[in-house]
């Protein structure tokens, strides 16, 4: 049995609790980076890691492992804009190390990060999670959801993260973090597999609509698709936002980002894996929580990029398969913003 990283899972909690409760709260931002490969230098028996140890051909090293902590914490730091992000979704985490080392860091401790981890049975030996604060979101119940291929199953990919929990405003929030398949061996061979993890995170939003058709839904994650792949728009069947919206839809807020050309990270041309979609209950006004803008919106700052030798900026990796370059991440974050408002709504 799999055994979470926290200690709240099936614990009933009522609305009301003190821990929770914040007088003050304005904004609350909600971000997913994925953090390219963040392994500590112990060699773990059944976890592939051996690439990321002081006796790897990268020289994984302490100071190295430092240095890329204290890297995703200015990032986290800048998407808070004075304001540590509320909730962040973290893809290519290797375990519960090293997420209490980032939490621990400088720049993160007034956020009192907590986190939610489950070890999967990746075969990188990379998982998801998903770091709170608890002054503003508790979490209510959690689960990881097994990707297994039943057309390749000898295929060991990481898990979904799915959290329920309640904002300091009182809304209900269910969140998904996901990480779907890469396009290692061609985007057309690999296709098949993230489009039945599409229809996996699809089966477990149908079923929490079908609980109640107005639930507040945030699937935030990096796709190994574009925002206009057929996993993307016809599996989970996440639409681009408009004018009319329906509770029970999904909304890709990347969607217009990708359409003016922006992307997360650069092979040969700009992609839009990373994206936060939402369900139109979000976007109608209801909550407390009211979108602004209604979009997602990527942190591309200098510090985080280098630049290639036809000029192009692209983000500042840290490591290829045998050389290490000392960057925070082949991925740009992204993020989206709400501000406070006064709503009636009580969706669960």
């Amino acid at each position: 049995m799999k055994k979470p990283v926290f200690y709240l899972v099936l614990v009933v909690i009522t609305l009301t609790f003190s821990c929770c409760k914040r007088s003050d709260i304005s904004e609350f931002k909600v971000a997913f980076y994925n953090v390219e490969n963040l392994f500590d230098t112990i060699n773990d028996p059944g976890v592939n890691d051996g690439s990321f140890t002081p006796q790897s051909a990268l020289n994984w090293n302490t100071y190295k492992y430092g240095h890329k902590l204290e890297g995703i914490a200015k990032v986290l730091t800048a998407l808070g804009d004075g304001e540590l992000p509320v909730m962040v979704g973290l893809a290519e985490v290797e375990n519960e190390r090293v997420l209490n080392d980032l939490v621990r860091q400088p720049a993160l401790k007034k956020g009192g990060y907590r986190y939610i981890h489950y070890e999967s049975l990746d075969e990188r030996g990379i998982d998801v999670a998903l770091l709170y604060r608890s002054d503003y979101f508790e979490p209510l119940y959690s689960r990881a959801y097994p990707v297994r291929f039943p057309f390749d199953t000898s295929d060991r990919t990481r898990d979904l993260l799915y959290v329920k929990g309640v904002a300091a405003t009182g809304d209900t929030l269910h969140i998904m973090i996901d990480h779907w398949p890469s396009r290692y061996g061609g985007k057309e061979k690999s296709a098949p597999k993230r489009n039945f993890t599409a229809s996996l995170v699809r089966d477990v939003v149908d079923s929490v609509f079908k609980t109640n058709s107005r639930s507040n839904i945030i699937i935030m994650g990096d796709l190994n698709d574009n925002p206009t792949d057929e996993s993307v728009t016809k599996i989970l069947k996440a639409m681009k936002p408009g004018n009319l919206t329906k509770y029970d839809e999904l909304y890709n807020l990347a969607l217009p980002e990708y359409e003016q050309g922006k992307g997360t990270l650069y092979w040969k041309s700009w992609d839009l894996f990373d994206q936060i979609i939402v369900s139109g209950n979000i976007l109608s006004g209801n909550m407390r929580l009211k979108l602004d803008p209604e979009k997602e919106q990527i942190l591309k700052e200098d510090w985080m990029l280098y630049q290639k030798d036809d000029g192009v900026k692209v983000p500042s990796r840290t490591a290829g398969r045998k050389a290490y370059y000392g960057g925070y991440s082949d991925h740009l974050p992204v993020y989206i913003n709400f501000v406070v408002g006064n709503s009636d709504s009580k969706s669960k």
